[in-house]
């Protein structure tokens, strides 16, 4: 018994002495993690698994492609799905992008948070989502978006989130609004935050100027949309008073989301900013209060494929 007698005591002394092993130097305990519940997150899982038996179902009755590298059997492959959750991790502020949206001081006329940068897989994703009606892209855009509103909101509830809505023409060419979409595969990971289409195009003065707003400036767009948009009737009610956040697919000059805040604030919501799944200019990283697009990926030209509204 002499290897045993002396495993935890001191040799000759008559108590025992207890080692403890350094904490630093102990592995990790496999706890979940303290951001999602553990029912949340098994029932997430076992989304994911469905969601997956199901696109492995229809790759084999309609063999499909990647959408950004060409991957085959999925429109979505799984390395293209994790760029876009990396360009998409860091949200940030991007109205200092937008110049519709800073007055000639440089004073901010409404703050927007953008999911990410305008390029690579989620300009590719995001593309093929609008113009060929890819929905099996919803989730993952979804969940970007949802990100970039929890950024906005930082926790509170009661806010309504606004769609801006599409054009009648881009609407029957599509069969299906993008943005409504995409905020109604988001709005599933907000509790607390509620949808309100309330907003309508209108066929106002800036509605008359001829061709679409691709290729114009500052000022032919804010002209172009000056008073197209217009709260529905009956609607007023809902937003006047509430917090409002409005959402939108691109960030480019901004006239549109600032047509958005106009038709809002003369019904009398009160309009706390603008959320966008991708912004075509990254924050400028001397601005104070903005943190920088995610540096993933080759940076692109962003006016290469740059979408015009309700393109």
């Amino acid at each position: 018994m002499n290897g045993p007698s002396r495993r935890n005591g001191t040799a000759g002394s008559g108590r025992q002495e207890t080692r403890r092993a350094d904490p630093d130097l102990r592995p990790p305990l496999p706890w979940a993690a303290l951001h999602r519940a553990e029912p949340t997150a098994a029932r997430l899982r076992l989304i994911d698994w469905l969601a997956g038996a199901a696109a492995d179902l229809l790759a084999l009755a309609v063999p499909v492609d990647c959408v950004c590298c060409g991957a085959e059997d999925r429109t979505l492959c799984p390395p293209c799905a994790g760029h876009i959750r990396r360009l998409t991790r860091h949200p940030f502020r991007a109205e200092s992008g937008a110049p519709a949206l800073m007055d000639v001081t440089g004073a901010i006329m409404l703050p927007v948070v953008a999911a990410g940068v305008y390029r690579d897989e989620l300009a590719q994703g995001l593309l093929s989502f609008k113009r060929h009606g890819q929905h099996q892209l919803g989730g993952t855009l979804g969940q970007a978006l949802a990100g970039a509103v929890r950024a906005s909101v930082r926790g509170g509830n009661g806010f309504l989130l606004i769609p801006v809505p599409t054009s009648t023409a881009a609407y029957v060419n599509r069969g299906f609004s993008p943005v409504h979409l995409l905020l109604k595969d988001a709005v599933r990971q907000l509790p607390g935050l509620e949808v309100a289409d309330v907003l309508n195009k209108t066929q106002g003065p800036g509605r008359m100027l001829p061709g679409g707003q691709k290729g114009l400036g500052r000022g032919a767009r804010s002209q172009r949309v000056r008073g197209s948009m217009r709260v529905k009737s009956g609607a007023r009610a809902k937003v006047a008073g509430r917090p409002c956040i409005i959402v939108d697919d691109v960030l480019t000059t901004g006239a549109t989301l600032g047509e958005a805040a106009r038709a809002l604030r003369l019904a009398g919501a009160q309009v706390r900013g603008a959320v966008v799944l991708a912004a075509t200019r990254p924050p400028d990283s001397g601005d104070a209060g903005t943190a920088p697009a995610s540096p993933c990926g080759n940076h692109h030209d962003l006016e290469k494929n740059k979408p015009g509204k309700d393109e």
